[in-house]
């Protein structure tokens, strides 16, 4: 019964919410106007702050990688 009223209630959500959507057309185009421009600037951000990271990752990898190559041949010698 408890899954039978859980559909039931998403249903009734679902059209409660289209009912709104339309009734309230124009102040939602407007929150999602305002919303879009800071959302797509943070995710740039964080965007560029993990490529840095990942730079700096690989760069940092690479130097240990070399420095354990000479560590071997001198080691061999």
């Amino acid at each position: 019964m408890g899954k039978f009223l859980a559909i039931v209630g998403g249903l009734v959500s679902i059209a409660g919410g289209v009912l709104l959507l339309i009734r309230w057309w124009y102040p939602f185009k407007a929150l999602v106007m305002g919303v879009i421009p800071p959302l797509l600037i943070f995710g740039g951000l964080i965007a560029v702050i993990a490529g840095i990271s990942s730079m700096k990752d690989a760069a940092r990898t690479k130097k240990l990688e070399e420095e354990a190559k000479e560590e071997e041949k001198k080691k061999k010698k």
